[in-house]
């Protein structure tokens, strides 16, 4: 069996962190957090879960927190969690089979991280590292360790539950005053950077910033394809729009979020026939949750037969749109479009059955 330690960088997180702790609650063999300046109970907190506990001043550096709490392990393996993170009882016992089962011939276990968007986001991170090999991590903001050496892919997920919504400022605020003191961005941060300017919806600015990470030759493949898929949402028409999106083919292959975007474009101006060509490439393209890509599941398969059932509805053809609300049916039957679409169809069924 392996022995895994638990670092934490944590701050004003007297909310969160009781949650997080207890639900990993007997799987590490130590647990360590690290407090960047908290002005609540944070720190008290924490000490009722383990005693290493460690003071660390915030340089607007998650890098240099996070490799501060992997210098503290004294176990095999490094796993390293938010405080607005959770492990689901299921995950909480597939971890500790993990724990039992794990070669120590592997230095890097990627598991999934489940964001908790309104899109089921989910894509893979290196959460389990050797604490051997020195993993180091990189980035002020947006942090990663690359994965090194024999690598694994589980099935299991951390669950992001984050409980308020927090500064949405913060990170844009951090980019900005780096920026003002003359620190160099790798690509990674010119994308991130832009990313933050668009989700505090300065437009102009988050394209001027994405083009000019476009334009570096080192930046990476699915980074670049959501900088046009967000480019794509900066531009103020459609035909700007789709041009952006279009781009991304340059990169790589198309991705099922992207053939979604055209669609939606194409919808947007009742273009149901382009829109049926985008949704359905977008349905028999394949997923790869290994791609390091923010992965979009429902791209993959609802939002795409949604969609379809509606362009067939509006050009008439109600069998075969009834054939893509059934199959939207089969991924999520929950859900409200779907509940709204079959009664839809259970009105059209009537009248049909009415007009003899």
């Amino acid at each position: 069996m392996i022995t895994i330690s638990l670092c934490m960088i944590v701050k004003n997180e007297e909310e969160n962190l009781p949650r997080c702790l207890n639900t990993v609650a007997g799987v590490f063999d130590e647990v360590i957090i690290v407090d960047t300046g908290s002005t609540d109970r944070t720190v008290e907190i924490a000490k009722n879960y383990t005693a290493q506990v460690y003071p660390f001043i915030w340089t607007e550096d998650f890098s240099a927190a996070r490799n501060f709490s992997f210098s503290k392990a004294k176990m095999e393996y490094c796993m390293w969690l938010d405080a607005d993170d959770i492990l689901t009882p299921e995950d909480r016992k597939a971890l500790i089979v993990l724990k039992e089962t794990l070669s120590k011939k592997v230095d890097c276990v990627m598991m999934k991280y489940r964001a908790g968007t309104e899109n089921n986001l989910c894509y893979y991170r290196e959460r389990l590292l050797k604490r051997e090999k020195d993993p180091k991590w990189h980035g002020f903001i947006h942090e990663a360790v690359a994965p090194f050496g024999e690598i694994v892919y589980s099935d299991i997920a951390v669950t992001h539950a984050k409980t308020s919504p927090g500064d949405p400022t913060r990170n844009l605020k951090i980019f900005e005053h780096k920026r003002s003191q003359g620190v160099p961005f790798s690509p990674r941060e010119e994308f991130y950077y832009g990313r933050e300017l668009y989700d505090n919806r300065e437009y102009q600015k988050a394209a001027r910033q994405l083009e000019q990470f476009l334009e570096n030759p080192d930046g990476w493949t699915e980074n670049k394809i959501e900088a046009c898929r967000i480019l794509a949402n900066c531009s103020k028409s459609n035909e700007q729009a789709l041009y952006w999106l279009f781009h991304s083919f340059a990169y790589s292959l198309p991705r099922a979020e992207t053939c979604c975007d055209i669609g939606w474009r194409f919808f947007q101006e009742s273009r149901y026939e382009q829109a049926i060509y985008w949704y359905e490439h977008a349905l028999s393209t394949p997923r790869d949750d290994q791609s390091g890509a923010f992965v979009l599941p429902d791209c993959y398969g609802f939002i795409p037969a949604v969609q379809l059932c509606v362009c067939y509805d509006r050009l008439g053809n109600h069998t075969v749109a009834r054939f893509y609300h059934d199959l939207s049916g089969t991924i999520h039957p929950e859900s409200d479009i779907y509940q709204y679409n079959q009664a839809y169809f259970e009105m059209l069924a009537q009248k049909e059955k009415e007009a003899g």
